[in-house]
């Protein structure tokens, strides 16, 4: 019993405490035009929006590293950064960018909440490790969906448009799934500072690159001013928590910050404008937190557990 609790006491730690922040501030930003409508630019194209902070992590991990004289990276460590960066930021905006008109923005809330799904799923094949018992992950991880789609109804697709749309949020949830184990596995293999520096810089110039060409809109200096101070005090503190939090925590329980930082959305909501709360949403926020909760805390297999059933199998 004493064994259990102090590998609890690991595991509800200061990361557990920084992925809060990190939804924290997600959620900040799901509610940026009601609470902070001045610093919220309607003229910057929505890759323009996610180059910014990506630009301002790249500046700052480069600086620190150069003041912590961090060794430069081998070729593997850049291509798995690199790597890292397209599957974590690019290829999923690009994935979303196909679903602009064809679901509606809570429909797309809802289908990143299969992310834990898939990380759960391919974490052991990607990250290399077992951790927590696979079952009862998928089970949490789909209660957690559950209890979303009770707060964040999706539209069912109803057109070919809608469909292709709806396929591409979940092919862009899969690729993050995917994203975050594999940044977790390279997480032990390179410098946290030199892996956000490249990977921020690679999502940075892509955005830079394609943007045009996907959202059929030029890079303008118009507005940048109130996006690059959003930037700073929400964006970048948001994504050196992230990469901070690779070697510190599981793939899967990373990415409970696509199910927490919703409920967070909604309580922030509800707190400031009282809407009404139906029996629905209750359900969602209980299935929301046990989900979420069974993810963070619940104890990692044992390794002789996982070769046994490996036996077995």
């Amino acid at each position: 019993m004493a064994g259990k609790w102090f590998e609890l006491k690991k595991v509800a730690g200061f990361p557990v405490a920084a992925l809060l922040f990190l939804c924290f501030l997600w959620s900040l930003g799901s509610l940026r035009i009601d609470l902070l409508p001045a610093l919220d630019s309607h003229t910057l194209p929505p890759m323009e929006k996610q180059g910014l902070p990506l630009a301002l992590l790249a500046i700052t991990a480069s600086l620190f590293a150069v003041a912590k004289r961090t060794k430069c990276p081998q070729s593997h460590q850049i291509l798995s950064a690199i790597l890292i960066g397209l599957g974590l930021f690019v290829a999923p905006a690009l994935l979303v960018s196909l679903s602009n008109q064809g679901i509606s923005e809570l429909t797309r809330v809802a289908l990143f909440s299969l992310v834990p799904v898939f990380t759960v799923v391919f974490e052991p094949h990607i990250s290399g490790v077992t951790g927590q018992q696979q079952r009862g992950a998928l089970i949490a991880a789909l209660l957690a969906v559950g209890g979303t789609l009770c707060i964040f109804p999706a539209d069912t697709p109803n057109s070919i448009a809608s469909a292709v749309a709806f396929g591409a949020v979940v092919l862009a949830a899969a690729c993050i799934g995917a994203a975050n184990c594999f940044a977790v596995r390279a997480a032990t293999e390179s410098p946290t500072i030199t892996t956000a520096a490249i990977a921020g810089f690679t999502a940075f110039a892509c955005y830079t690159l394609l943007g045009p060409f996907v959202e059929k809109e030029a890079w303008t200096w118009h507005g940048i001013g109130p996006e690059l101070v959003w930037s700073a005090i929400v964006g970048l503190p948001a994504l050196l928590l992230l990469f901070w939090l690779m070697r510190r925590m599981s793939a899967a329980r990373m990415t409970t910050r696509f199910v927490i930082a919703p409920l967070m959305t909604a309580l922030i909501g509800i707190a400031l404008f009282r809407p009404e709360v139906s029996l629905r949403d209750i359900l969602g926020f209980v299935l929301i937190a046990a989900g979420a909760g069974w993810l963070l805390f619940a104890r990692d297999e044992e390794p002789d557990d996982a070769s046994q059933r490996l036996k077995l199998n």
